[in-house]
């Protein structure tokens, strides 16, 4: 009976490692990895924005 009790436990253990629960350490997760993203952007678009405009000038300059 032992060596099913410790089959159940297993089995319990398994489940819980691959299960679909959206846990609390998930969602910290989510959050210290979004945050960075959600200040960088600003400046990354900024940053898209004035090189666009840089190469679009320098073709007008080579067009002419």
């Amino acid at each position: 009976m032992s060596e099913r009790w410790e089959n159940k436990k297993e089995v319990r253990k398994e489940r819980r490692k691959y299960s679909d629960h959206y846990t609390f350490g998930d969602f910290l997760f989510d959050v210290f990895f979004w945050i960075p993203e959600l200040l960088l952007l600003p400046f990354r678009m900024g940053f898209w924005l004035v090189r666009g405009l840089g190469r679009v000038i320098g073709n007008l300059i080579d067009g002419i």
